[in-house]
């Protein structure tokens, strides 16, 4: 499929999203953020596709931020159905039955370092810069930075962050626990690409059941959470995949994982 603000592009069993917009330091509009939602969608039907890594062209930025241009024409209603339609993507990325790693290329500003919160794991280049600066427009997160921060990096940290709308290099963020890991730029890319073919090697349906017990339990009391846990564990139990990974290491071989 051909997109207007990004590319994307598959090998190996790694899918890319690339946004495409350098001439605005890859700043989300309406029409990005419908193509992102676009290619998150159709590589999720890809049975090719084992996870994703979502990244900006070019080495200035991940995503700038929102397109101020469009921000400044929005009335209630209008910023309303705006940050709605922005979180409907936030949560399929969160959700993801995939892993999808954010290759933090430069600049993740605002609705960049949301985006960046909704992927699973992040990867920070050298020369990255997170924020939240919304209060100095006389706004706030809108696609889910006011509540994904504070559940990543701790409700006081989040708070400064937010409130001072400051902006803070790689180095800051790795220490948070913003970012998982930080690395030179010109190693950013094969660093994401190793870290999912790690994960890729595992039984995808095990893999998405992880995922989903991690964002489930995540905010529940421990008893409901471990119940949770159960119940994914008897469900992935009833596997092909399971049958195949225990044989495959009494045998002392290499699986051979279907997804089933």
């Amino acid at each position: 499929m051909t997109y207007e603000n990004l590319t994307t592009s598959k090998e190996n069993g790694l899918g890319w999203i690339v946004i495409n917009r350098p001439d605005k330091l890859n700043a989300l509009n309406i029409k990005t953020v419908e193509e992102m939602q676009g290619a998150f969608l159709a590589f999720k039907e890809d049975m090719e596709v084992k996870a994703v890594i979502l990244t900006g062209s070019g080495e200035k930025a991940f995503i700038a931020g929102a397109d101020i241009s469009e921000l400044a024409k929005l009335d209630h209603d209008a910023g309303r159905q705006y940050v709605l339609k922005g979180q409907e993507l936030t949560k399929l990325m969160e959700n993801y039955p995939k892993p999808v790693i954010a290759a933090v290329n430069g600049y993740a500003l605002g609705g960049g370092t949301e985006m960046a919160l909704a992927c699973h794991i992040r990867i920070g280049a050298e020369n990255a810069k997170m924020g939240q600066p919304e209060v100095k427009l006389g706004l706030i997160p809108g696609f889910g930075g006011t509540q994904r921060l504070s559940r990543l990096v701790g409700k006081g940290i989040a708070m400064e962050m937010i409130l001072t709308g400051k902006v803070i290099d790689a180095a800051e963020a790795l220490q948070i626990g913003l970012l998982n890991k930080v690395v030179p730029p010109e190693k950013l890319h094969l660093t994401c690409e190793a870290l999912a073919n790690e994960m890729i090697v595992n039984a995808p349906v095990a893999l998405e059941y992880a995922i989903v017990a991690i964002n489930k339990g995540f905010d529940k009391p421990m008893d409901e959470a471990l119940l949770l846990e159960a119940d994914l564990f008897g469900a992935s139990c009833k596997t092909e995949d399971s049958k195949e990974g225990t044989k495959a290491f009494l045998e002392k071989r290499k699986p051979n994982f279907q997804g089933k």
